[in-house]
């Protein structure tokens, strides 16, 4: 019986690949399955912070624990492994590093090997993105986070510090990246200057929006600017908020400041990501060579980082319909990889159920040295502890179940990352078994040069 199943999924994986046109036996992957100038897209789409736990949570919130998400339309996964150098958690900078340049550095790596130039497993000391534009590949960076979040400015930015907002926001406007979309208007304008979103914070006294336009870039600020030259522009600066379009904080700093999970003017990353679509689909780059997109989610990891179960789940929902927007894509353009990973698991997050109870958890009180919140191991509820429990959505029968967010720590954990993908080559992730984060960049590279670097699989 066991040998039967075998050989009908090896029939299948094979019909699969050959309807996706990926490398057959994985010992032959080294053999390009496709020519090196045919074209092919790649998206990495990085949920910052959000594991397993998360995406189950949050499906369980969002559509009940019967029904699926967008996420779960990626096919092929694996276990992630995320170690660095000299840690055995990956932070975001060095995380970012690893995925650009397909090679281990030290956790505290910012385009850089800390302070040394990187060679890529390619060869090449640029990262993957600098390698994709210098090909012609058309080329978007897209976060809901700062401009100079690592996630995506790490893939074209190197400094020594990750510190050094202003030299990664001049380094990420100067990329040639054809789309860049993102907060962080304060690091592109000198102090004393004024723009859409507040004040500009650079000691440099350089303009980086009017860099960006000298550059050919139509630069937009809100949702509706966006929208408003998608379907023309070709090369196009978002500029969304002042730092990040979200509002990290615990629930009761938001509650007290009427402040919003998300700045209601910036588009959601799924509308950032279609409209990156819709303009690179336009740039005679995409139907020459093709289109490659680094796209981050941000609030997935600072909303757990800060213990708000509800920013948790109002950004995992945000992430998951990009995932959306990513995957019809691919479904609409089979000669595209969509793959991610989240690198860590933010906060510990886990369900507890929680059935008939009014309020969940004691009230969380400012008591620390420095009037901060404790963000110690705690129970939240639908607007932070001491509130009513979240209510699941309904199950195939319509059951609902009263549950609470339960916290480990204020930090990002290695538990269970998975690597996910879909598209051509998707298939690459079951076969290796175990992704390391340094096969993020094999598998896209390949994708993009039709070339396996390192060791064939077995």
């Amino acid at each position: 019986m066991h040998k039967r199943l075998i050989v009908i999924v090896a029939v299948l994986l094979t019909a699969a690949m050959v309807a996706t046109g990926c490398p057959r036996p994985a010992a032959e992957v080294e053999e390009p399955c496709s020519e090196p100038n045919e074209v092919r897209n790649v998206i990495f789409f990085h949920p910052d912070g959000y594991g397993p736990n998360h995406w189950n949570a949050l499906r369980i919130w969002l559509v009940g624990p019967d029904d699926r998400l967008n996420w779960d339309r990626l096919p092929y996964m694996a276990p992630y492994t995320e170690h660095m150098i000299d840690d055995l958690t990956a932070s975001s900078h060095g995380g970012a590093t690893t995925h650009a340049y397909g090679v281990k550095v030290a956790r505290d790596s910012f385009g850089l090997d800390e302070h040394e130039v990187i060679t890529a497993l390619s060869g090449e000391q640029m990262s993957i993105v600098e390698e994709a534009i210098q090909a012609g590949f058309a080329t978007a960076l897209i976060g809901s986070g700062c401009i100079t979040e690592p996630g995506t400015a790490a893939f074209v930015a190197s400094v020594e510090e990750r510190g050094m907002r202003e030299e990664i926001a001049k380094q990420v406007i100067e990329s040639g990246a054809d789309v860049i979309l993102s907060g962080g208007e304060r690091w592109l304008l000198p102090v004393g200057v004024v723009g859409r979103h507040g004040e500009g914070r650079r000691e440099d006294g350089l303009n980086l929006i009017e860099r960006a336009e000298a550059l050919g870039y139509t630069v937009v600020y809100t949702r509706d600017e966006l929208m408003a030259v998608a379907g023309t522009a070709t090369k196009v600066l978002g500029v969304f908020a002042s730092g990040h379009t979200f509002n990290c904080e615990p629930e009761e700093v938001l509650r007290a400041e009427g402040l919003p999970h998300y700045w209601p003017w910036a588009p959601t990353i799924a509308e950032m990501s279609a409209a990156a679509i819709e303009i690179l689909s336009r740039n005679p780059k995409a139907t020459e060579r093709g289109i490659f997109i680094v796209a981050e989610e941000e609030g997935t990891d600072n909303f757990p980082n800060d213990a708000n179960a509800k920013g948790s789940f109002v950004a995992g929902e945000r992430a998951d319909a990009a995932f959306g927007v990513f995957a019809d894509f691919v479904e609409e353009n089979p000669n595209t990889l969509l793959i991610t990973a989240g690198d860590s698991a933010a906060g510990g997050k886990h369900l507890l159920r929680q059935p008939g109870v009014e309020k969940v958890g004691e009230a969380r009180i400012n008591t620390g040295p420095d009037g901060e919140w404790v963000k110690a191991p705690l129970l939240d509820g639908i607007d932070g502890p001491g509130t009513a429990p979240f209510l699941s959505a309904p199950d195939r029968k319509g059951n609902q179940w009263q549950f609470a967010v339960a916290w480990a720590t204020p930090h990002d954990l290695s538990a269970g990352i998975v690597a996910r993908a879909k598209g051509l080559n998707a298939n690459l992730v079951t076969e290796l078994g175990i992704v390391d984060n340094t096969d993020i960049y094999r598998i896209m590279y390949y994708t993009l040069f039709g070339e396996w670097l390192g060791e064939p699989l077995e």
